[in-house]
């Protein structure tokens, strides 16, 4: 346990971030995962799946939650796989 209020502070500030930040990732790990089943069955909705992962990945990146670099990797792969 921290010695310091401040410390105190930012621990719990540090978790608040952890949970926020995992909760994102989750959510656009599974949109890229929805993509990929998606192209694999060859349904006709993976361009769609793959506008609502691209907008996931962005706002990631936005947050900070990712890299910008990382952000634009993920998304010229995904649209090349279905390319």
């Amino acid at each position: 346990m921290a010695n310091h209020k401040s410390a105190a502070k930012r621990a719990k500030q540090s978790e608040a971030r952890r949970l926020r930040n995992k909760s994102t990732r989750s959510s656009m790990n599974t949109a890229v995962k929805k993509v990929r089943t998606a192209k694999e069955a060859g349904t006709d909705n993976a361009t769609d799946l793959l506008n609502s992962a691209k907008s996931l990945i962005a706002k990631a990146a936005k947050k900070g939650v990712i890299h910008q670099n990382t952000a634009a990797r993920k998304i010229s792969r995904l649209t090349k796989s279905l390319g």
